[in-house]
């Protein structure tokens, strides 16, 4: 089970930081991450982290975008700097035991979503 918090409403240029608590070990998942969808579009994959230590980012939020985990608290994080208002989205956590491409098709395990909503 994964469970989302952090969201909110944020100026543009302001930050915010996502979690995302796991109730299995979250270091079990190879491929942990976070995935985004507008009002009126596809999901996508916004940022994912494997074990080992490798990560992919969405170019749309490279350098502006950090994502983290926390084995010992079963946490994953997404920090989110530099927002804009085309970063409003529901951002869900998601999850799967395999190395797999950062993409919702590929994702087995999914949290409720959170809102993010930047405007002035």
């Amino acid at each position: 089970q994964l469970v989302e918090s952090g969201g909110g409403l944020v100026q543009p240029g302001g930050s915010l930081r996502l979690s995302c608590a796991t109730s299995a070990s979250s270091a079990d998942y190879y491929t942990i991450g976070w995935f985004r969808q507008a009002p009126g579009k596809e999901r996508e994959g916004v940022s994912c982290s494997y074990s080992g230590g490798r990560t992919y980012y969405l170019n749309a939020v490279k350098g502006r975008f950090t994502i983290s985990r926390d084995n010992a608290k079963n946490t994953v994080f997404l920090q989110m700097n530099s927002l804009k208002p085309e970063d409003t989205a529901v951002y869900y956590c998601a999850a799967v035991y395999l190395q797999q491409p950062c993409r919702p098709s590929s994702m087995n395990y999914w949290g409720k979503g959170t809102l993010v909503t930047v405007s002035s």
